[in-house]
C-alpha cells in the first residue's frame, strides 16, 4: 500500500504529461490539465488506497454471490424472473449476509490504513499530529492522541458493522 501511494504521487506525474478525458476516437477534449496539478496528495490517497480496496472488494461481493446456492436462481427464473429482477430479489438478499462481515473488516482495515496517506503529504489524522508535534515537539502526546483517534473511529465502525451484521443475519439466527 505504501509503495502505491508514492508510487501514484510521484512516478504518474513523472510518466504522464498531462491528465486529458477526450471523446474516444475523435479529437474531441473535454477537460486537459497538467498531471502535476491534477495529482494532489488527495488523488494520490484516493487512487491508491480506493484501488487497492477496490480489488479486495470485488472478490468479497464475487464469493457473496458465488455463495447463494444455485436452485435459488433456478427455481426464480422458473417462476418468470428476469436474471436482474433475480439478482436484485433473490441472489443479493441472501449474499448480503456473507458479504457484510468482511466488507466490515475491510472497511476498518481501510480507516486504519488511510494513516499511511501522511506519506504523501495528505492531511489526514496522523499528518495533522505531525504538523502539530512538528512545532511543539510534544511527539509521545501527539501520537496518543491520533491512536486515541484511531480507536474511536475503529469502535464506532466496529459498532455499526455488529448492528448491519445482526440485521442482515436476522433470518439466520438460532
Amino acid at each position: 500500500m505504501l509503495v502505491q501511494l508514492i508510487f501514484w504521487f510521484n512516478a504518474v506525474p513523472l510518466v504522464f504529461k498531462h491528465f486529458t478525458i477526450a471523446i474516444p476516437f475523435t479529437h474531441v477534449v473535454l477537460y486537459t490539465t497538467p498531471m502535476v496539478k491534477f495529482m494532489t496528495p488527495f488523488m494520490a490517497a484516493f487512487l491508491g488506497l480506493g484501488l487497492n480496496e477496490g480489488a479486495y472488494m470485488a472478490e468479497i461481493v464475487r464469493a457473496g454471490i458465488l455463495s447463494v446456492n444455485a436452485g435459488q436462481t433456478d427455481a426464480a427464473l422458473a417462476l418468470g424472473m428476469t436474471p436482474a429482477l433475480t439478482m436484485r430479489r433473490i441472489v443479493l438478499p441472501q449474499a448480503m449476509r456473507v458479504i457484510i462481515p468482511p466488507t466490515g473488516n475491510e472497511f476498518i482495515s481501510m480507516l486504519k490504513t488511510s494513516s499511511l496517506a501522511s506519506v504523501v503529504l495528505y492531511g489526514e489524522v496522523l499528518r495533522r499530529a505531525n504538523d502539530i508535534y512538528s512545532t511543539n515537539l510534544r511527539v509521545l502526546e501527539l501520537l496518543i492522541v491520533a491512536s486515541i483517534w484511531y480507536l474511536l473511529l475503529t469502535s464506532v465502525a466496529t459498532v455499526g458493522q455488529y448492528f448491519v451484521e445482526r440485521r442482515f443475519g436476522r433470518a439466520y439466527i438460532r
